[in-house]
């Protein structure tokens, strides 16, 4: 005797930004999305941020495949639960673009974040509404209605969090909370100096004041980012020109900060985050930046200035861990990520969002799907 036949899930059909190649006009499109699998669901997006790894995908900074979805940034809920899965319909969730594998030397030797599965900047899944393969940011794609992943790939968070929000804990918080809590393990009374204030960059500087940082120098070339940095916990905010150096020293009695934080992905600041660290201090380059992007430090000043230099990958975390702590520190008020949202905006207008992201407008634009 068999039981009753089970009716096989159907694919849904979502709106979502799509890029058809480097450097071409985003637009809203309709992608078809496969029925969720063993151990996949499909997530109802509620938010998704614009963070400069997508732009990166589309600027060719970043190799990507197209036509690309992109988005990688998100919150949602679980709408369709595949075959196996341990996640319930209705459970509020963050997108984890990194999910570990958990059986890798890496993650074996407690480093997820260097997990050897998780490599490809795309992936195939899904097609365009008139039937061509779509690819999506980092596994993802969640500037869409909804998205359909390994159910490894979201981290369920306690509910009652504003869903613009808690669409940043999956990147740019765990990111810039990780870089100061995990890798440069910032201690109280230290003096730390950020250089490039996007999302990235003002968690960082709110990560720091929680850490009990002292001086907190927020550096950046626009003069807009001045109330913005101050509101994240920056002490002192400073225009990033040829008098950078010595305006440092000035505020650290002559040496130096003993962290610098660089949250822009490029040589030149990279080296200016070198310049502005004391003697033995430590530069943690935070920013993803192109291959041919080449620093160059001198071999006397690296052995004398005994600094580390380092980077820091998702903020060194354990997202499945750590993204849950940080929703229920948003919850109580201990952490606040109010400063990091400049604005909430529409799925069709996620293009311009984009376009301000580019000229270095604001902290994080946040795209509200509900």
């Amino acid at each position: 005797m068999t039981g009753p036949e089970l009716t096989p899930a159907a694919p849904v059909t979502v709106r979502a930004l799509v890029a058809r190649g480097a450097g071409a006009e985003l637009r809203v499109e309709r992608v078809r999305l496969p029925a969720p699998g063993p151990g996949e669901v499909r997530v109802t997006i509620r938010a998704a941020g614009v963070c400069h790894s997508d732009l990166s995908m589309v600027n060719g900074t970043l190799a990507a495949r197209f036509p690309l979805v992109l988005g990688h940034e998100a919150t949602g809920v679980v709408a369709e639960a595949g075959p196996g899965s341990r996640l319930e319909v209705g459970t509020p969730v963050v997108l984890n673009w990194a999910p570990a594998c958990r059986v890798c030397w890496w993650c074996q030797h407690g480093e997820p974040w260097l997990c050897a599965a998780n490599t490809a900047p795309t992936v195939e899944r899904g097609t365009t509404d008139d039937g061509d393969p779509v690819h999506l940011t980092l596994g993802l794609g969640a500037l869409a209605e909804a998205v359909v992943v390994p159910e490894s790939a979201v981290i369920a968070i306690p509910a009652g969090l504003p869903a613009e929000r808690a669409a940043l804990l999956g990147c740019a918080v765990l990111t810039g909370v990780g870089a100061v809590r995990n890798t440069a393990r910032v201690a109280p009374g230290d003096a730390v100096a950020v250089v490039g204030l996007g999302g990235v960059g003002l968690a960082v500087l709110t990560a720091a004041r929680r850490a009990g940082a002292t001086t907190i120098l927020a550096v950046d070339v626009a003069e807009s980012k001045r109330e913005l940095a101050l509101a994240a916990g920056a002490t002192d905010f400073l225009l990033s020109d040829d008098r950078l150096s010595k305006e440092v020293r000035a505020r650290t009695e002559g040496r130096g900060v003993d962290h610098s934080f660089e949250c822009v992905g490029r040589a030149a600041t990279i080296r200016a985050a070198w310049r502005l660290t004391r003697r033995g201090g430590a530069v943690t380059v935070v920013g993803m930046g192109a291959k041919d992007d080449m620093v160059s430090l001198g071999a006397l000043d690296i052995f004398h200035s005994a600094r580390t230099l380092r980077s820091s990958v998702y903020g060194s975390s354990d997202p499945d861990r750590e993204v849950p702590e940080l929703a229920r520190a948003a919850l109580d008020g201990t952490l606040d990520l109010s400063p990091l949202v400049s604005g909430v905006v529409s799925l069709d207008e996620a293009p311009a969002a984009f376009d301000r992201l580019a000229r270095g407008e604001g902290a994080r634009w946040v795209v509200s799907l509900d």
